[in-house]
């Protein structure tokens, strides 16, 4: 057993037994070929395509734009929609009525399919299929669904926002409504118009009638009364003035929030910079004829040197 892998001895026999080592080879050669050929071994071609997120995808998550973009894509939602829309349990022969119609249309799908990121944080798509123009339309579809997923969930948050922002506008305008009734009823029996630009003018032209000695003429009597409305109607004047003032400026600031989720949630723009547009191949990309035939005459050549080994230690024993 010490010899039983003697160099010497392995080399002899390689030397000895090479024609038929050379016959293996060219069976295996000769057998590899036929079986990878496309009569054994369906021929698929490859469409590849490279996208890189824009127009700020994030969402809700912390994590990069290419990571989510990678959990949206293999999405099981975005692949229904590709399955639906290219039809393809009949392009991968499995029967709706299939009681495991899902997983093993995922199975197919994941096998044909994948999807990674590469060093410069782009995704890269790769599609497998029997037909090369297949292969191109799911990877455009790819693009396509996930550009309207992405689109979706903006879409619903703006909405939401929307519909927030419309309430607080609804709510707010009520209160001013309130406001400016009180307001009205206050400047009808005060006279009080504007609080701010009438105590100044309504204090001077009283300093004004007192100090000329005329605070009993009929002007001096009215300013006096006018003057004895701010003094117990002013305060209150000036602080629904106030509030009403600050109350339009944020109903203005919701109506412009509004304004804005609205555009946002109707807008339609792509959440993807397409880096490499897939194309249909005309050239297969599977199975590599050549590694499988190298692969299998190594692995005939080496099977046979062990058998040969094996059959001449027990001859020498």
């Amino acid at each position: 057993m010490n010899n039983f892998f003697d160099n010497q001895r392995i080399l002899d026999l390689i030397w000895k037994r090479k024609l038929h080592f050379i016959v293996v080879g060219i069976i295996a050669i000769v057998l590899s070929a036929i079986f990878s050929g496309p009569t054994f071994i369906k021929p698929k071609f490859k469409s590849t395509a490279r996208i890189y997120p824009t127009n700020n995808i994030a969402i809700f998550s912390e994590e990069s734009e290419t990571e989510q973009l990678l959990e949206i894509i293999n999405s099981n939602d975005l692949k229904r929609k590709v399955f639906t829309s290219l039809k393809l349990d009949s392009v991968y022969k499995i029967n709706k009525s299939n009681p495991l119609f899902d997983t093993e249309m995922f199975d197919k799908y994941n096998t044909n399919v994948s999807v990674s990121k590469t060093e410069y944080e782009t995704v890269q798509i790769k599609v497998l299929d029997e037909n090369p123009m297949i292969a191109k339309q799911i990877c455009d579809s790819i693009i396509y669904f996930f550009n309207k997923k992405v689109g979706s969930l903006h879409s619903i948050k703006f909405w939401e926002v929307a519909n927030i922002t419309g309430k607080y506008i609804e709510e707010k305008s009520h209160e001013l409504d309130s406001i400016s009734e009180r307001l009205q009823n206050l400047r009808n029996s005060s006279g009080i118009i504007s609080y701010s630009s009438q105590v100044e003018g309504i204090t001077e032209g009283y300093m004004l009638a007192l100090a000329e000695n005329n605070s009993r003429t009929t002007d001096a009597k009215t300013i006096k009364k006018q003057l004895d409305n701010l003094k117990n109607y002013g305060a209150e004047a000036y602080l629904l003035e106030t509030k009403f003032e600050r109350l339009i400026e944020v109903v203005d600031s919701l109506a412009s929030v509004k304004e804005v989720a609205l555009i946002d949630a109707n807008k339609e723009i792509t959440y993807s910079h397409v880096v490499e547009h897939p194309f249909a191949a005309d050239k297969k990309a599977y199975p590599v004829r050549w590694l499988i035939v190298a692969f299998s005459a190594i692995s005939a050549v080496f099977l046979a040197l062990l058998v040969f080994i094996v059959v001449d230690y027990r001859k020498n024993e």
